[in-house]
């Protein structure tokens, strides 16, 4: 408890400054939901990414995760008629125990990581009681819902969904009791309507892998650092997010979630630099947070191999800040192709292949509204939820 407080203390701090510093863009031109076109209005539930929080974390009432500095996302989308809940996972947990905490939320029920995976992971296997204060109402092959994953909440839904469709046969072989989790039984795709992922490191990020450069760190990055350092409890290393976001570590992750083929799935890669003169990426100015300049820097500079062998070339440094734009458009070993405006419009969108979006022009942050540089996103969730609840059911 001790340290979730002090992580908060320096949460707080962190925003104080950023907030006090900011500068506002033009605003967007209004957008509405389009009711007469929808076909569906599933539930849409949002995870948040690394070091993030949502509707079971008290700073999001104060400083919502989903609109940051722009006010709640959440609130605009239900008044354009979208039933929207936000959800609350470890902030550095893995993609597995972030999905089983989704799922026990979404189900009002005791979270439950597996017996296998708790025994090899080193910790509980039981978490926290959802029965009370379960995330939404409803949820069935009747009650369908939407989910939409920003950063590693992305790898948080899309393993939710496989083990909906899967289950996890690790799980059902350790069940010597008889107890285990619907949730590793599988059978349920049919439950997820469609997946939406925001500048997630589907396929890693090259910020994990470049020398760290200490000197170009200022002061609010070490704050921000310390900040989201995972607080260790004794479980093994492989059980984080930062373990899963290396690239060979996230290459191996999606060689084991499926796509199904009764969801629809969109990606959404960002990206906040530009060419400069000696070929590199660098930060477009007034687009991406001082937060990541540095790290754009680096990852926009870089080409070659790394100190621990990864080899990246050019195609890898544009980036968002924190993810390499290439990384965000779809997950390896899964079907994909760009998004065709004329067939979503014709409702002819096919399900069980992702659907690559055009990049956003932002940084990490951009997406959940900016912290120094707003960003009026409600259009764009507006757009692309009305585009949803217009296809084929």
């Amino acid at each position: 408890m001790n340290n979730r407080k002090t992580q908060l203390v320096i949460f707080v701090a962190v925003l104080t400054a950023l907030v006090f510093s900011s500068c506002s863009t033009p605003a967007s031109k209004k957008v509405e939901s389009d009711k007469l076109g929808w076909n569906t209005n599933y539930t849409y539930v949002f995870v948040h990414g690394l070091s993030g929080w949502g509707h079971y974390d008290s700073q999001n009432s104060l400083f919502p995760y989903w609109g940051l500095s722009n006010g709640s996302l959440l609130k605009k989308l239900k008044k354009e008629g979208f039933d929207c809940y936000d959800a609350s996972v470890a902030p550095h947990g893995s993609a597995w125990d972030r999905a089983c905490e989704l799922y026990a939320q979404l189900t009002g029920t005791v979270t439950d990581y597996g017996a296998e995976h708790s025994a090899r992971c080193g910790h509980a296997r039981f978490g926290r009681d959802f029965s009370k204060d379960p995330l939404i109402k409803q949820w069935d092959e009747e009650h369908k819902i939407n989910l939409i994953g920003h950063s590693f909440g992305g790898a948080t839904v899309r393993l939710l969904v496989h083990l909906m469709e899967n289950g996890s046969e690790e799980e059902r072989n350790a069940a010597s009791d008889g107890k285990i989790s619907p949730l590793f039984e599988g059978g349920h795709g049919d439950w997820i309507y469609s997946v939406t992922t925001l500048a997630a490191p589907h396929n890693g990020t090259s910020i994990y892998h470049i020398q760290p450069d200490a000197e170009t760190k200022n002061n609010m990055q070490k704050l921000m650092a310390k900040a989201t350092v995972p607080v260790k409890d004794g479980r093994a290393d492989f059980d984080y997010a930062d373990f899963d976001m290396h690239i060979p570590n996230a290459d191996e992750l999606n060689r084991k979630i499926k796509t199904i083929s009764s969801a629809y799935y969109f990606s959404v890669p960002c990206s906040a630099t530009q060419t400069a003169e000696d070929g590199t990426q660098v930060p477009v100015p007034g687009l991406m947070e001082k937060l990541y300049q540095s790290s754009a820097v680096r990852m926009g500079s870089f080409e070659g191999r790394t100190p621990d062998g990864m080899l990246f070339g050019k195609e890898w440094q544009e980036n968002d800040g924190l993810v390499n734009t290439i990384s965000a458009r779809a997950p390896s070993h899964a079907p994909s192709e760009d998004f065709p405006p004329e067939k979503a419009k014709a409702h002819r969108l096919q399900k069980g292949i992702w659907y690559i979006m055009p990049v956003y022009k932002g940084d990490h942050m951009s997406l959940q509204g900016g912290l120094t540089i707003e960003n009026e996103i409600a259009g764009f969730y507006i757009d692309h939820l009305n585009m949803i609840n217009s296809l084929e059911d």
